[in-house]
Order: structure tokens, then C-alpha cells, then sequence
């Protein structure tokens, strides 16, 4: 008897937590919807380019994009202090040989000045399509609505600038109508496609790193309509990419000096964190560390103002380290240990290069092996560009990025051997 009262005593009390939860949740709901339609002071129309517009009901948010203007500071291997990478380090030069990167190539700035920027480049020409905005402005998703992707992209840069006057902003990232986060950019639907996913089904959190990717990707210009393209068919993995390119006999240039059919890697992030990194296994989001949470008296609200976590160590570490300091220590270690590597990588391909090179002047050179050659230094460049490029040092992924940067060495000496082999 005192057996069964006990049971029912304990359904009850069950009952009374679940009834207790369900009109927290209900009335939490309510309360969250309240406030937000008190924050409405004006309509947003849907994909709305201006980013004052959504700053009327998100002031805290606006404010802090605002300071990306500005927040021009150098770190130890990066930051966004818009410097000379050739100037840093010359063998870039020569390693980009015959390719506009080789003539300028600048750290970027932050999100406000992604219009200015890419304007100011020496390497935009008569001849550079429209794609190259596709990262640079929250006009981009009203277009690609109206427009359409391909015709966007077949579009000249001189003529579709026309159509495009703000930076970076929250249409980029936001629908307007529920602020939730979306993908725009046609090309990342498809590459997720692609791989058999539906963003739409992801997490908020997991959303906090996918609208990275919108911009923050590899890429490449499809065929004569320059049609912006996501090489991830096959994977998101160093070896997927470079399979892909290889497969498609995707090139950027002829490299001047070697002749191999060169890849230049633009901005992995989100490949490189997403591989397995400690970060992203454990539940860790783009935004965390880069957006993380602040607060403005009572508001709690993402920091939209972008920038290395390393300049912001307590907000944007101490969520979950406690020692932040030891963090910072560990990080610099980290990016220390990749960029010793990424210099050996360099000059094993510097010594790749010039090996093809000498190798090809001589009369009885076998061509068929120096191709060989060649193919050896693209694989070892575009693994080396996969780490270069990507903007951590190598720290969204230490382990893999020093596991590519292996790769790429041996790859570099086995194509200076092969240089060497065509000459006997």
C-alpha cells in the first residue's frame, strides 16, 4: 500500500514539473515575443541592403558592425591592418608568378569595409566579373533574388557595381522578418545540396558557423559565366578539394616560372574548422569566439563587431577557458609552430620552382617527367595556399593544418626530385 502511494506521490510531482515547465515555456514564448515586437520601431522590408534600416530595432547590433570600420589592428600573424603580404614576405612573389596576387595582396580589413576594398584592389580589370562582389555587400541577396545567380555573375564588375553601394551587413546573414540566420549565397545552397544537406534543418548554434560560410569558403569561377562554385561534391578535406579540381582539370594560371597549372586558394574557414577541429567537436560556433555575447546594461546581445578572438581574450575565451591568459599562450604556440612549418613548405616549393625551371632549359630534359613535376608542385602549392590563406595561422585546425603543410613539403621535394629526374 505505502508502495503505490508513494508511486502516485511521485506521478504527481512529475505531472506538477512538466505542467510547471510547459507554462514557463509558454509564458518565456510570450514574453520573448512581447519584447521583440516592442523592439519593433520600423518594418524591415525583406532583404533590405541597409544596414541603418535594421539598426532602428537593433541598435547594440549596428553600433558594434559599425566599429569594423575601424578596428584595424595587426596580431602576430594577421589581424585587420590592411599590410603588404609581399611586403612580409617576399617569396610570395615568386611563388605567385604570373598571377595578380603576385602584384598586390593585402591583409583585408574588417565587415564596413569590404565594398571599399575590393575596388581599390590593383587586381580588378576591364575583364573581372561580377562574382568577385558575391562576399563583398548586402546588396548581394536582393540581386541574386532578382537577378539570379548566373546572370549576377556574367555581369561585369564595372557594370553590376552599379547596382551595389553598402558593405557587409545584416542582410547578409539575417531574414528580416524573424532575424533568424539563413544562408544567401546560392552558391553554399548548392554546395550543401550537393553533399545531400539542408541547411534549413540545422541548429541555431550549428547556424552560428554555417552563415560563415557564405563568404568565409573556397571557391572558384565556373566555365565562361564566371558562375561562383563551391568545390565540395566530393568533401570538404584538403584531399576532396583538390580531387575536385583535378578531376574537373579546374586551373587559375600557368605558374611563369614552372609552367604547372596552378590553383590559388582563397579563405578556407570554414573548412578548415570544420574538419574535425577540438572546437568543433566540442559544440563550439564561429560566433562564439569571433561575435561572442556581450552585454549593454540589461541586454545581452552578439558583438557584430568581427575580429581575432586574440584581441578580445576575456569575452571571447573566457566562456569557457578560465585561465584565459594560458589560452592566449597556447593559441600563439600553436600559430608559432604552423608558420615555422608554412616557411619550410615555402621553401621546399621555392626550391621546387627554380628545380622545374632549370631543369627545362636544358636540351635533353624529358617533358613528360617535368609534367609530372608540375602536377607535384600544384599538388604542393594548393596545399600550402589551403593553410596560407585560411585566416587563423593554422588555429581554427592546429592539427590538420600542420598535417597539410607535411604533405605539401613532401610534395614540393618530390617534385624537385623529379626535376632532377628529367635531366638523367
Amino acid at each position: 500500500m505505502k508502495k503505490a502511494v508513494y508511486i502516485l506521490a511521485g506521478i504527481a510531482v512529475l505531472l506538477t514539473l512538466a505542467l510547471v515547465a510547459v507554462i514557463y515555456s509558454i509564458f518565456n514564448t510570450q514574453s520573448n515575443q512581447i519584447a521583440q515586437e516592442a523592439a519593433q520601431i520600423v518594418d524591415i522590408a525583406e532583404q533590405e541592403p541597409v544596414s541603418s534600416v535594421w539598426g532602428e530595432n537593433y541598435p547594440n547590433q549596428y553600433g558594434s558592425l559599425l566599429k569594423t570600420e575601424a578596428n584595424n589592428q595587426q596580431t602576430m600573424f594577421g589581424g585587420s591592418d590592411p599590410y603588404s603580404k609581399l611586403d612580409q614576405d617576399p617569396r610570395l612573389i615568386e611563388i605567385f608568378a604570373g598571377y595578380g596576387f603576385s602584384k598586390e595582396y593585402n591583409e583585408d580589413r574588417g565587415h564596413m569595409n569590404s565594398l571599399t576594398d575590393v575596388r581599390a584592389t590593383g587586381r580588378i580589370n576591364d575583364t573581372t566579373p561580377g562574382t568577385c562582389y558575391s562576399c563583398k555587400s548586402s546588396n548581394n541577396a536582393g540581386l541574386w533574388s532578382e537577378m539570379g545567380m548566373a546572370a549576377y555573375d556574367q555581369t561585369p564588375f564595372s557594370q553590376l557595381g552599379e547596382k551595389i553601394s553598402e558593405p557587409i551587413g545584416c542582410a547578409n546573414c539575417h531574414e528580416a522578418d524573424t532575424m533568424k540566420l539563413i544562408v544567401t549565397n546560392p552558391a553554399l545552397e548548392e554546395a550543401l545540396v550537393a553533399q545531400g544537406l539542408d541547411w534549413r534543418t540545422f541548429t541555431r548554434q550549428e547556424m552560428r558557423t554555417v552563415v560563415c560560410a557564405n563568404c568565409h569558403v573556397e571557391y572558384y569561377f565556373a566555365g565562361e559565366g564566371k558562375y561562383l562554385t563551391f568545390p565540395w561534391e566530393s568533401g570538404r578535406t584538403i584531399e576532396d578539394i583538390s580531387s575536385y579540381y583535378a578531376e574537373h582539370a579546374i586551373k587559375d594560371w600557368d605558374h611563369s616560372i614552372s609552367q604547372a597549372p596552378m590553383i590559388k586558394i582563397q579563405h578556407p574557414e570554414f573548412e578548415l574548422f570544420t574538419t574535425a577541429s577540438t572546437h568543433y567537436r566540442a559544440g563550439v560556433a564561429c560566433a562564439d569566439c569571433h561575435m561572442p555575447y556581450t552585454r549593454d546594461q540589461a541586454a545581452k546581445f552578439s558583438s557584430h563587431d568581427v575580429h581575432s578572438p586574440l584581441l578580445n581574450k576575456e569575452a571571447a575565451c573566457g566562456q569557457c577557458h578560465s585561465d584565459t591568459q594560458y589560452a592566449l599562450e597556447r593559441a600563439v604556440t600553436s600559430q608559432m609552430q604552423v608558420r615555422q612549418t608554412m616557411d619550410a613548405s615555402e621553401e621546399a616549393i621555392l626550391a621546387a620552382i627554380y628545380g622545374i625551371a632549370a631543369a627545362d632549359s636544358a636540351p635533353e630534359a624529358d617533358q613528360s617527367i617535368l609534367d609530372e613535376a608540375r602536377i607535384l608542385h600544384r599538388e604542393a602549392q594548393l596545399r600550402w595556399d589551403f593553410i596560407a590563406a585560411e585566416n587563423s595561422m593554422g588555429f581554427h585546425n592546429p592539427g590538420e593544418a600542420l598535417r597539410i603543410l607535411a604533405a605539401s613539403i613532401d610534395l614540393a621535394r618530390q617534385a624537385q626530385l623529379k626535376a632532377i629526374e628529367a635531366t638523367q
